[in-house]
């Protein structure tokens, strides 16, 4: 400070003792503004704008509906006087740009295999598929104490339950090519997917005697490594593959270049699972205080619970019953499946389990003992030509129908200078009008039913039936009565019960 204002300050003090504690604060008077519940209203209406907070008091104030607004330096003043900067960035971002000014605690590292974090991140990297640009999803495992990446697994389309069991099998085994890291966890966090929280994965989980902890939506914090990994993989590896979609490109409308060659999908895969090698036993992150995950992991002496493959495979696949095994094989929805393994076995009751999307094999268990019997795969299957044909063809159908419903909502209004209702444009003839309804009425096979076409017949005549109802039946044949009176009971017969009417060949009733 410069030595004109310590004088000013030492002048204060000496007429006020209070202006001393805080030197240099503007002197608190009674009629000081005050953010109030309005101006918050306020704020969070118009994005942190305190400009149009100003306006709107103002507004408010001429139509007598509050007191004078303060000047907008004084608005300013009060904000940044009576709320945080989380406060103030929250009511114009929202809790994510407000969770930025908070501060968070860091667990205690604990030990391998604690704790396990999982996750989807979708990879901002274009993959050839079949000629087509896609953009591939990884789902890993993450441990927490030692920041190792125990499992990966890579999905071309949108992740589901298969993606978490491929990547939590190979998290699991600790066999080549999987590496030392792995074993069972004690806990695995999750973020309330529904695929981490489906049936299936729930009760692998359950049968491997790993706890699932189910964190609170939209709080990535709580989760902080596997988070951290997302935001490394991007930055560390990703940014320099080919086809990566957030490059800067040049231009007011940046573009892919068209003679940019993208990685297939095997090549990416097989760079992102050495990518994750080189984390694990390369890199050195701050937390382990210079080792790599692999020295940190071999330091931990924690004991580890394996599980053999072929138990690991069994738990991770989902159940569909028991069926029971004919001549044609195993029945599963709607389709045969057939083993070498089946010779002879024709009748005997089996349990199948499958890998969900998987639906070109299942495996056959035997139903009353539990006991492998072999995988079953598709009869009659049809051949990798067909199943393009198949699929070209779907996708053409697909884009003529979104076609025709763009063409069918597509609505234009004119444009209005004035406040006026909207006026829908696109003018029709009469003729063009009756064409098209009756095109359509033709094409209904509701409008084309006819219900009263064949009336229901009339009810018997000792029913009580309703004047309305009996106008809409038909006149059936007189009801014959053995007794000869209309609405009388048939005699009983011989057990005491009454007699039933029967008809002989010509048709006459006895």
């Amino acid at each position: 400070m410069t030595e004109r204002t310590v004088w000013r300050w030492l002048a204060a003090a000496e007429h006020d003792e209070s202006a001393g504690t805080e030197p240099g604060a503007r002197a608190q008077s009674k009629d000081r503004f005050s953010v109030t519940p309005e101006v918050r209203g306020l704020l969070a209406l118009w994005k942190g704008n305190v400009a149009a907070v100003h306006r709107e008091l103002t507004a408010r104030a001429a139509k007598g509906e509050g007191g004078p607004p303060p000047s907008i330096p004084t608005l300013h003043r009060a904000i940044q006087r009576d709320l945080t900067p989380g406060e103030r960035a929250g009511l114009a971002g929202g809790e994510r740009a407000a969770r930025k000014h908070d501060v968070f605690l860091a667990r205690p590292r604990g030990w391998r295999n604690q704790v396990w974090e999982t996750d989807h991140v979708q990879a901002p990297v274009l993959v050839d598929v079949d000629g087509k640009p896609r953009r591939p999803w990884i789902t890993w495992f993450t441990d927490c104490a030692t920041n190792a990446i125990t499992g990966v697994a890579v999905t071309l389309g949108d992740p589901s339950r298969e993606s978490v069991l491929a990547a939590l099998r190979s998290a699991v085994l600790r066999e080549e090519p999987y590496g030392p890291f792995g074993g069972l966890p004690e806990k695995v966090r999750v973020d309330r997917g529904k695929d981490f929280l489906s049936r299936t994965v729930t009760a692998a989980f359950d049968l491997l005697d790993v706890t699932v902890e189910d964190l609170p939506a939209y709080t990535p914090h709580l989760k902080g490594t596997v988070e951290g990994l997302n935001r490394a993989v991007e930055s560390m590896f990703l940014a320099a593959l080919p086809g990566y979609a957030r490059q800067p490109r040049p231009g007011k409308r940046g573009s892919r270049p068209k003679d940019e060659v993208l990685l297939g999908f095997e090549d990416f895969t097989a760079r992102l699972l050495d990518w994750t090698l080189w984390w694990n036993t390369e890199h050195r992150p701050a937390p382990l205080g210079g080792r790599t995950p692999l020295e940190a992991w071999q330091d931990d002496l924690t004991p580890l619970r394996d599980v053999p493959a072929a138990d690991l495979w069994t738990f991770t696949l989902e159940d569909a019953g028991t069926r029971t095994l004919t001549t044609r094989g195993v029945r599963f929805r709607k389709r045969d499946y057939v083993g070498p393994w089946m010779t002879g076995q024709a009748g005997i009751r089996v349990r199948v389990r499958f890998m969900p999307h998987h639906d070109h094999r299942i495996e056959v268990y035997h139903a009353a003992t539990g006991r492998y019997l072999g995988p079953a795969d598709l009869a009659d299957q049809a051949t990798e030509e067909q199943i393009s044909a198949v699929r070209r063809a779907r996708a053409a159908r697909a884009r003529r129908l979104k076609k025709d419903l763009e063409a069918s909502q597509r609505e234009r209004y004119a444009t209005a200078t004035q406040p006026e209702a909207p006026q829908r444009l696109g003018a029709l003839t009469t003729a063009q009008a009756e064409a098209e309804l009756a095109q359509t009425a033709d094409t209904d096979l509701a409008q084309l039913a006819m219900p009263d076409l064949i009336p229901p017949a009339a009810p018997p005549a000792d029913w009580r039936t309703p004047a309305s109802l009996a106008a809409l039946t038909t006149p059936g044949p007189p009801v014959l009565h053995p007794s000869g009176r209309d609405g009388a009971s048939a005699p009983d017969g011989r057990d005491g019960r009454p007699a039933r009417l029967t008809t002989d060949e010509d048709g006459d009733a006895s």
